[in-house]
């Protein structure tokens, strides 16, 4: 088992293959919530387009039915001594504790944390929503649970009011004086924590982006140095990462190559230098297998391009190479004339003599289209390149 490594590719597969029976001592775990919304964000840098989708057609039983032989493979992976932690919401929270039971046993239950925090906009006709929820489980009685590393300063008003006398009096017996604890106060299953802003320098682009300070409380409660902390669903990083500041050893999962680049790139940024990447993909039948966005980013980054940020009237452009090459991308086999038409089109609307499309390949038709179009008069004449993904392979 390879620890301090970023591994892409489902969860269950992944911690099936290459993670053993009782060796993680901290998962937490956020999944996508079960909130039939779709993001699509472009991140920071213009040059991907990452998609996020929570959408679950077969309703809140096809959801549960994914999420539980992850959560089975965790129960599995997890140490006598390990615990995990459950981030959800509203939409599934109920449900999620019933299979979280089933999972680990309703005696090994720990919290119900309640993660709190401020924002913007209300609903007219309820209360705000303004928390998260996340359960917190054993695999046993003997579970890490370091109480005096997550220790909160006493309020202002509770230290003034201990400077003076206070009694413990019960049934007219004295049992002398109330001290507060000197290194703080016992944290309660609440947490007041605010999320990213939008505008935070820390942003990393995930909507779902978790803030380092609600890791760290869960990091520090549950694990100690040199134990692996495990995330199954990393995302962009943050568990992984604050589990290398606190000095434990970590796994981060993810299905999404992009996200598992954008892990990389944030564990170097913070010094982390030996860690290995595994499971990116690199055959054309791995390719094939990914999702579009997914397959899209990967050819603008083997090509050194960046994505076209309008996914509506973007005239079939969905990005440039070579600082402003024109490029489509389809991830299927036979593209055809029809492909190359609407291409031409596109590219005579943007005022541009050349353009690339990428696919996995090309009939002869295509490649007959593409001849005749560049034997056109100066002015009409038009340089496409038809661009197949194996030879993309073999360049890079």
């Amino acid at each position: 088992m390879e620890t301090n490594a970023i591994y892409c590719g489902d969860n269950t597969e992944v911690m099936r293959r290459d993670i053993l029976d009782n060796s993680i001592d901290l998962i937490y775990a956020d999944p996508p919530f079960f909130s039939n919304r779709h993001y699509e964000v472009l991140w920071g840098d213009g040059y991907e387009l990452r998609s996020f989708e929570d959408r679950w057609k077969g309703g809140i039983q096809n959801y549960i039915a994914w999420m539980e032989p992850r959560l089975r493979e965790c129960q599995r992976i997890l140490k006598k001594t390990g615990t995990m932690y459950l981030h959800c919401d509203w939409h599934a929270n109920a449900h999620l504790r019933i299979l979280m039971d089933k999972v680990f046993a309703e005696q090994n239950f720990r919290n119900e944390i309640i993660w709190c925090y401020r924002g913007a906009g209300y609903p007219k006709k309820d209360f705000g929503r303004r928390h998260d929820t996340i359960f917190r489980y054993s695999k046993t009685d003997s579970y890490v649970f370091n109480l005096d590393d997550v220790r909160e300063e006493y309020a202002e008003a509770t230290k003034e009011r201990f400077k003076h006398y206070i009694g413990n009096v019960r049934k007219g017996r004295d049992f002398g004086v109330q001290k507060l604890n000197p290194i703080g106060k016992q944290p309660d299953d609440w947490w007041q924590i605010q999320p990213i802003a939008p505008s935070a320098n820390d942003r990393l682009g995930y909507p779902t982006q978790k803030p380092e300070s609600l890791l760290e409380r869960i990091i520090k409660a549950s694990s100690n140095p040199l134990d692996v902390v495990l995330d199954p669903f990393c995302g962009c990083g943050t568990t992984i990462a604050v589990a290398y500041k606190l000095g434990r050893r970590w796994i981060g999962i993810d299905v999404s190559p992009t996200a598992c680049k954008l892990m990389a790139k944030r564990m170097r940024s913070i010094g982390a230098k030996e860690f290995k990447m595994i499971g990116l993909p690199k055959t054309v039948e791995e390719l094939k297998a990914l999702e579009w966005v997914e397959f899209q980013n990967w050819v603008f980054e083997k090509l050194h391009g960046r994505v076209n940020p309008r996914k509506v009237g973007d005239y079939g452009i969905d990005g440039w190479i070579e600082l402003d090459v024109p490029t489509q991308v389809k991830q299927s086999e036979n593209v055809g004339r029809v492909t190359v038409d609407k291409f031409e089109t596109a590219i005579r609307r943007y005022g541009k003599k050349h353009g690339v499309i990428v696919a996995f390949s090309f009939t002869k038709d295509a490649h007959e289209e593409v001849a005749r179009v560049k034997n056109l008069d100066d002015m009409q004449k038009l340089d496409i390149r038809l661009k197949t993904v194996e030879e993309i392979l073999k360049e890079t």
